[in-house]
């Protein structure tokens, strides 16, 4: 959860935010970005001096996501790298189940040398895997989005971009089922997917069951089903209702169930590819997915009409619409790297030269006075807002962890949205209610030892 951010830091992120026109009162722009025109970035705030790169050598391994672009882009990144730091080897490793599969690397001390911090890993642990970075007050004045992972002081993370969280879907796939505005309320949005599979082919939702950590996207949208930046890391660590009727968490994940249940996702959940999925999005085989804005320009660049593909917030039934502001992945160096120069020469160079946050990430660059993306203009004039959570009470940080540790319910995880996915076509006895239960139980019991 995120720590309070440094004066100064807050006042350049205000700065940013205040360009942001017409998206309601706050349009804050830092952790999963929300955005102006183009033109309309003028920031001159001070990037990292130019300077002669030092003497580095040694080879690392750089492991990513990005299986789609691993072979083809990060390679670029390497030849554009090596103009600067000549005698560093640049290999990589790209994962396809990232978070399950780095997390079984990291019970070794080979887990390459720079590498996405995994959301799995407690943030009081992050020194037990990775090197801190710096001064978290000082690189403040560079960087936002530091706070995600912070600990004592130091950074021990740059965060890839600054993304916000909701549903990426096919304007067109929409538009041919009668469907010309974005579903605003759940029951808008289920009705629309009904439109969807009576009137055409495509899949309505589909959920990308089988890879399992694009499930764990749905987490990220807690803040919009709430309505309220002040929910996940202080409403919810100070009641016992977490998971119960009426209640974020519940109104949430029951459009999941409702959607299993009514046919509206893919027919065999157990045989979904995450690679294949953005294709046929791109192709109008799919209306929509949850998916964090990092998704949209992958999907984009796949489609004969990038403009076909399209971006909403997640259905509420709050008086708000608040797509959240979050880090993407942010990327440390592995503790047990035996060239931590070089891989923090590569880190520096790919979060600032590289191009990655805005155009392969979809999101903003976490450089502060970086240029903004063009992906949120369509939210001009609107009654989105694009806000930051409000960090945790003081002494309460990073509660929401522990609770979800101890109670073992795993929010970031994909295994309790995969039982809702069971139940919901059948193949579980279970019903929405039973399951909710067995989480708000769970998370009674844990938060009893844990907020005191």
């Amino acid at each position: 959860m995120k720590r309070n951010r440094t004066l100064l830091g807050l006042m350049a992120l205000v700065l940013v935010l205040t360009m942001v026109a017409g998206c309601g009162s706050k349009n804050n722009n830092s952790n999963e970005g929300a955005k102006p025109t183009n033109s309309a970035n003028t920031s001159e705030t001070a990037k990292p001096e130019e300077t002669a790169a030092p003497e580095i050598s040694g080879e690392i391994t750089v492991i990513t996501q990005r299986t789609d672009i691993v072979d083809t882009v990060f390679k670029e990144y390497a030849t554009e790298f090596n103009k600067e730091y000549p005698d560093v080897k640049v290999n990589f490793q790209g994962l396809s189940d990232y978070e399950g599969q780095i997390t079984v690397r990291m019970n070794s001390n080979d887990y390459g040398d720079v590498l996405l911090i995994p959301t799995s890993i407690p943030l009081a642990d992050t020194a037990q895997f990775f090197e801190p970075l710096g001064d978290l007050a000082e690189m403040s004045k560079q960087y936002i989005g530091l706070e995600e992972r912070a600990v004592d002081g130091k950074a021990y993370g740059l965060p890839t971009a600054v993304n916000f969280s909701g549903i990426l879907y096919n304007k067109k796939v929409f538009s041919d089922a009668g469907i010309t505005t974005a579903p605003r309320t759940p029951d808008e949005f289920l009705a629309a997917l009904k439109a969807i599979k009576d009137k055409g082919d495509a899949i309505p939702l589909y959920t990308n069951y089988a890879d399992g950590w694009p499930l764990t996207q749905w987490e990220a949208v807690l803040t919009t089903a709430a309505g309220s930046v002040d929910y996940v890391n202080i409403d919810q660590v100070n009641s016992d209702d977490n998971f119960v009727p009426g209640k974020p968490h519940y109104d949430l994940y029951k459009i999941m169930y409702d959607a299993a249940k009514q046919g509206l996702i893919e027919p065999d959940p157990t045989t979904t590819n995450w690679d294949a999925s953005k294709v046929d999005m791109a192709n109008g085989k799919i209306g929509a997915m949850v998916l964090g804005s990092w998704a949209i320009g992958q999907v984009q660049a796949l489609a004969a009409n990038p403009d076909d593909i399209a971006y909403m917030p997640y259905p509420t039934n709050a008086k708000e619409i608040i797509m959240p502001l979050a880090d993407d992945y942010t990327l440390g160096i592995s503790v047990h790297s035996k060239n931590k120069e070089a891989a923090r020469a590569w880190l520096d160079w790919f979060i600032n030269k590289s191009g990655y946050p805005t155009e392969q990430a979809g999101g903003m660059s976490p450089v502060v006075g970086a240029e903004l993306p063009a992906t949120l203009k369509q939210f001009e004039g609107t009654d989105v807002k694009f806000e930051l959570q409000t960090p945790a009470q003081a002494g309460q940080e990073g509660f929401v962890d522990k609770i979800d540790k101890d109670a073992e319910i795993g929010l970031w995880q994909p295994e309790f949205k995969k039982r809702i996915i069971e139940a919901g076509i059948g193949n579980l006895k279970d019903s929405y209610d039973d399951i909710m239960k067995d989480l708000n139980d769970a998370w009674v019991k844990s938060r009893a030892k844990v907020v005191k």
